[in-house]
């Protein structure tokens, strides 16, 4: 792993010294182009990791590259910040922003998985020359369900969409809310370059965040109950097997990255703005007030379910990781082996 990583890591900071040197800008401040010296970011995400992994390769585990990697996996996954939301304009039909950016964040995503494989696979209790007396095999644990207070979490982040879907719910039926009437909704979706898909949705009464925000909620509870880790009974081709630990952590982890801190600094913005500390643009809307109720809204939905999916993410891992099991043996093999 720590090989794959070294060349993940050379990749990378080429792909910024590229972008540094041709002037492309890798990263985005919203639909706006950060400036081409933010590509130097890249380049010293890159260069440490390909460095600390390169040595991990060399000179074996030591508890202080260990804690390299885990300060280059950190950089790497606020590098990544906003691939959530370029997978979300795929899926929807409609392009993303910058190409270059989207490529950023989908590369520095794919390096914060394998440092942090890395930086959990060295330096570990006994590490790979301890030495046991049995053969050992690793197995899943039984489904099981979160703590309680795990689950009260989830509970919050499903409560905190309530007021988001219900307002989207309005726009789409027609009704009026914040002052923005449902067709005023569509035409600024049509003017902000919409999808034919998310428009069509938006005509057949249904909105697009809110359907992402039920599939959440779904992920969210998977996370906490027995039920997500192993395959329903309707799917009868997969009845009873077991779920890939990796199905549901993948969409979690970057869920939990993206619109926890992206919830949080955003109820923070709010509230000075609330205080009349900063301003706040009407935007869309007839007012600073309805666009600051939107804001809240939106934020605290997000924040609220951005916390809980870390717990709840936090709780599957810890559940499913899979248990030693001993194996009996004879003669130094495991039993009903031979040669």
């Amino acid at each position: 792993m720590d090989r794959t990583t070294t060349v993940w890591a050379v990749a990378y900071a080429g792909f910024g010294l590229v972008g540094v040197v041709w002037a492309t800008p890798l990263f985005s401040l919203g639909d706006t182009p950060a400036s081409p010296a933010l590509n130097l970011a890249v380049v010293g995400v890159g260069v440490p990791a390909a460095t600390v992994s390169g040595a991990v390769t060399r000179y074996g585990a030591r508890p202080g590259l260990r804690v390299l990697l885990w300060v280059t996996c950190v950089l790497a996954g606020l590098a990544a910040f906003g691939l959530l939301l370029d997978l979300i304009t795929l899926v929807f039909g409609q392009g993303v922003d910058s190409v270059p950016a989207a490529a950023n964040h989908a590369l520095a995503a794919a390096g914060c998985l394998l440092l942090g494989t890395t930086a959990r696979t060295v330096g570990g209790p006994g590490g790979a020359t301890a030495v046991t007396a049995a053969i050992v095999a690793a197995a899943p644990p039984a489904p099981s369900a979160a703590t309680r207070p795990v689950q009260l979490a989830a509970c919050a982040g499903t409560v905190a969409f309530l007021p988001y879907a219900a307002m989207k719910i309005v726009w789409v039926s027609g009704g009026t809310f914040a002052g923005n009437t449902g067709e005023q909704m569509l035409a600024i979706s049509e003017h902000n370059g919409a999808s034919e898909i998310w428009l069509a949705l938006e005509s057949w009464g249904l909105d697009g965040t809110v359907l992402l925000a039920a599939l959440g909620v779904f992920l969210l509870w998977g996370l906490v109950r027995p039920w997500g880790q192993v395959y329903p009974r309707w799917t009868p081709w997969l009845r009873g097997r077991r779920v890939p630990r990796a199905l549901p952590l993948v969409p979690a982890l970057l869920g939990a990255a993206t619109l926890a801190p992206y919830g949080v600094l955003g109820a923070g913005y709010l509230a000075l703005a609330t205080a009349d500390v900063v301003m706040v643009s009407r935007g869309d809307f007839s007012s600073p007030g309805d666009a600051l109720l939107v804001g809240w809204i939106g934020m605290v939905a997000f924040g609220v379910y951005g916390c809980a999916l870390i717990a709840a993410t936090r709780s599957y891992w810890i559940r499913t990781r899979p248990v030693a099991v001993a194996v009996a043996t004879e003669h130094g093999r495991p039993v009903g082996t031979s040669g």
